[in-house]
């Protein structure tokens, strides 16, 4: 038995020995080795760990939400992170090893920036779920929406310039291109500065916007003589959904140099108004009494203000304001509508008499013709 044994291990030595001989002559193998090992090992606890952070963070709306977004990113991290420690442990005489390292240095960065901008998005989606806008008083739903998505872009913005950055100068050539350019001299700074104006302007106005809050999601604005809802606010422009279904792009540097109409800035509710010529005949109680029975019907009307007044006359009509309150703009602008077309529907129906016309006095105007026969030359009567 003791002479079986001893066979048998000389018997997985002589089998061995080949593949010693090729890890021995091949010495990148060891080291693939273990990075393959790091890799299964990543996986293992990818799967095992995020399992248990779910559980964990089952009650939380943030934790639920980070681990969803960052699951991926975490795990290519980690990854990343044992290999850099492998790649630094291998010996210095592997051929290729310093590229290797440099590239998984890179990959390193890409990882650590990818998850960054996972958990940037994910505190971002949870503070705008925390917040919806699809109630009737969203006014601070909005505003904190708005903030939120404006600082997001622009926190998304630096962790990217910060990981381009931080990458670049990983690499030889380019920080000592950037060290010569700014010890040059500062005309190319100039250049630089000029060039890039745009880009850093609309990011100080996005800065701007998000704290002072001139504009939030879902605004009614008017710009350029268009009216329309703030659909979207990005990192450069924004987007104005104007009522005909078009998109107006604005840039946000625009909205801080020019004035602009914002008619939800501190409420939603709105007074509109309706304006009709009427004959002077028309007596007004009457009509006072129809429009406060057509708003008391209409389900746009929110029982504010509900007036009719004469602001305007002329030589041969006066002019009625009727000024309604509605909850929003787009209520205002249905209210107005069905105002105008139930009055003068009523002044057809009761008094037809009194819409606008042009009056002719045909008495005087005989009286003009008698007289000016009557002093012609030769007529009756006359010398």
């Amino acid at each position: 038995m003791n002479d079986f044994t001893i066979d048998w291990s000389q018997t997985l030595l002589y089998a061995a020995m080949p593949w010693i001989v090729i890890i021995g002559r091949v010495p990148w193998v060891a080291t693939i080795a273990l990075i393959l090992l790091a890799l299964l090992a990543t996986i293992v606890i990818h799967a095992i760990g995020t399992r248990i952070l779910e559980r964990l963070a089952a009650p939380f709306k943030l934790s639920r939400r980070l681990v969803r977004y960052g699951n991926r990113a975490g795990a290519a991290m980690v990854f990343f992170m044992a290999t850099q420690v492998i790649l630094r442990s291998a010996s210095s005489e592997l051929p290729l090893i310093d590229l290797v390292r440099h590239i998984n240095s890179l990959c390193l960065i890409a990882a650590l920036t990818w998850l960054a901008l996972q958990c940037v998005q994910a505190i971002e989606h949870t503070i705008i779920e925390m917040y919806p806008a699809d109630s009737p008083d969203n006014l601070q739903a909005r505003r904190v929406q708005t903030q939120t998505r404006v600082l997001g872009r622009s926190l998304m913005v630096l962790i990217v310039v910060i990981g381009v950055g931080s990458a670049m100068m990983t690499l030889p050539f380019l920080r000592q291109f950037g060290t010569s350019l700014l010890a040059s001299a500062g005309f190319a700074g100039l250049v630089v500065g000029f060039a890039a104006k745009p880009i850093l302007g609309n990011l100080l106005a996005g800065m701007q916007l998000a704290l002072t809050q001139p504009i939030r999601l879902e605004d009614v604005v008017i710009v350029q003589n268009e009216w329309g809802w703030i659909e979207e606010i990005t990192g450069t422009y924004v987007v104005i959904r104007i009522w005909d279904q078009r998109r107006l792009i604005v840039p946000l540097q625009w909205f801080i140099e020019n004035p602009f109409q914002n008619w939800t800035r501190s409420s939603s509710s709105l007074l509109g108004s309706a304006f009709i010529w009427v004959d002077y005949r028309l007596p007004l109680d009457p009509l006072r009494d129809e429009a406060l029975r057509v708003c008391r019907t209409a389900p746009e009307w929110d029982g504010r203000l509900c007036q009719v007044q004469v602001v305007d006359t002329s030589e041969r009509a006066m002019q009625l304001r009727v000024l309604v309150s509605a909850p929003d703009s787009s209520k205002a602008w249905d209210l107005r509508c069905r105002m105008r077309e139930s009055l003068v529907d009523f002044i057809q129906r009761a008094y037809p008499d009194c819409l606008p016309r042009l009056r002719t006095d045909v008495t005087a105007m005989q009286d003009i013709a008698e007289r000016g026969s009557a002093a012609q030359p030769g007529s009756p009567g006359q010398p």
